[in-house]
């Protein structure tokens, strides 16, 4: 089943997409008065087409990963003396800018509608106060203690743990002064806290912003008594079953599934010794862990799992807008998202930020396949996230995406003639060489994760 929802979720993600950010060019051109003579989603061979009246043909092709919008062009072949005028290349700079920004505008828009429609729905939000301060770590330096709620991170307020973890993810690989402001259980006032820091996470393969601090979120009590298993996984392979109780690991005590999480992601690929209670005897098992993660930070896999308890109703929150508040909250969303989005790319691009957490196709598509089977609400919201992301990703001003072409018109504008053909076909190399190179990254990563 989860390889359906993967194979729909992508199709869906990407056909919605393509096709919303097609129209934005397709919508533009109509409107300065270009003739459209296709509009594709997809690459490769026709599986469906038609035309309207203006005579565009419209295609749904059978290799979804993209889509284009063909135009008249006199630089792609005759054109008949009678359409010259509807010729894309004969239109004014301006309208040339607007028709190739168009399609990542677009692409915002559509992430806006998407947060808009997430607002008005709501969602349930775990208040984000503090379970525990490991000893000596950034948090406990600076003053942040069990019990405290977080209430905002750089002067942004934060209403879950998702709100934390987005304004961290924003410092990461920087150094400086973190200001964050807590409220104590049962108090009103806000406490602020100077947490340092130094090139925090620079680099970092797979970055954990909250745990690198020291910061461990409240949550409630986990009985350790198995609940699924991975049948491949080592907790598997050592005989262990659902419904047994873990009762210590190598001789200490276990009171809460937490307390095995954490010393199992400290001791990748060793052998522990669990005594469990299985039909009211005790049994000692050891197992072999599993290494999972990267080879520089790899971490230990029981490949165990343990039935989740409901949250007590006063650590969880419903946070709602109406239509009109839902309008402006979903253009902040956008906005910080995008805004994001282009400074991780340029933390990449200075080393601030590991290339490792770039992603590819495999990816998204697993990630599709996970927010679609888990609901609508987390299918929009991913589907909001790619769209900022396609919608970034082709203002950048490399040449063959929709960025490089403005450049190459700005440029125009400002020179009062266009760059040479040769120029432009320079570029343009360099730019199919920056986008494969990317791509193939992209991909790498994608494996490595497998």
């Amino acid at each position: 089943m989860s390889a359906l929802y993967m194979i729909v979720g992508t199709l869906v993600a990407l056909g919605v997409l393509v096709t919303f950010h097609e129209f934005g060019h397709f919508w533009v051109a109509r409107r300065c008065g270009v003739k459209v003579l296709r509009f594709s989603v997809g690459f490769g061979m026709p599986l469906l087409r038609w035309h309207d009246k203006q005579g565009t043909e419209f295609v749904v092709a059978a290799i979804p990963l993209g889509g284009y919008v063909k135009m008249l062009d006199e630089r792609e072949g005759e054109v008949p003396a009678d359409q010259v005028e509807q010729s894309f290349n004969r239109k004014s700079v301006r309208q040339r800018i607007a028709i190739v920004a168009a399609g990542p505008i677009a692409n915002f828009l559509l992430a806006l509608v998407f947060f808009w429609v997430l607002a008005m729905l709501g969602s349930q939000q775990v208040r984000p106060v503090i379970g525990a301060v490991e000893s000596g770590s950034i948090a406990a330096k600076a003053g942040l203690s069990a019990g405290q709620e977080i209430v905002s991170i750089d002067g942004e307020p934060t209403t879950g743990w998702s709100s934390v973890n987005l304004q961290l993810v924003r410092r990461l690989g920087e150094s400086g002064t973190l200001q964050v402001s807590v409220r104590e259980q049962g108090s009103t006032v806000d406490s602020p806290r100077e947490l340092a820091l130094d090139k925090w996470l620079k680099g970092a393969d797979e970055p954990d912003p909250t745990r690198s601090l020291g910061i461990r979120p409240w949550r409630p009590a986990l009985p350790p008594v198995l609940a699924e298993l991975d049948p491949k996984g080592p907790a598997a392979a050592a005989g262990l079953k659902t419904g047994d109780r873990l009762l210590a690991l190598d001789g200490k005590a276990l009171d809460d599934w937490q307390q095995v999480v954490d010393t199992v992601r400290m001791r990748p690929d060793t052998k522990i010794l669990l005594r469990i209670e299985r039909d009211a005897a005790q049994i000692d098992v050891p197992v072999m862990l599993a290494s999972r993660g990267e080879k520089k930070a790899p971490s230990g896999y029981l490949g165990a799992g343990v039935k989740a308890v409901d949250w007590p109703p006063e650590m969880v929150r419903e946070v709602s807008y109406g239509p009109l508040a839902a309008i402006g909250e979903g253009a902040q969303r956008t906005w910080t998202m995008s805004l994001l989005t282009l400074d991780s790319l340029k933390k990449m691009l200075f080393g601030e930020l590991s290339v490792k957490n770039l992603s590819g196709p495999i990816t998204i598509a697993k990630v599709a396949g996970a927010s679609a089977q888990s609901g609508v609400a987390d299918f929009l919201n991913f589907l909001a996230y790619l769209s900022i992301s396609l919608g970034v990703l082709n203002l950048l001003p490399i040449p063959v995406l929709d960025g490089g072409h403005l450049l190459f018109y700005l440029i125009e504008w400002a020179r009062g003639r266009p760059l040479s053909d040769r120029v432009q076909g320079w570029g343009i190399q360099i730019g199919i060489s920056l986008v494969v190179g990317v791509m193939l990254l992209a991909l790498v990563n994608d494996l490595g994760r497998l």
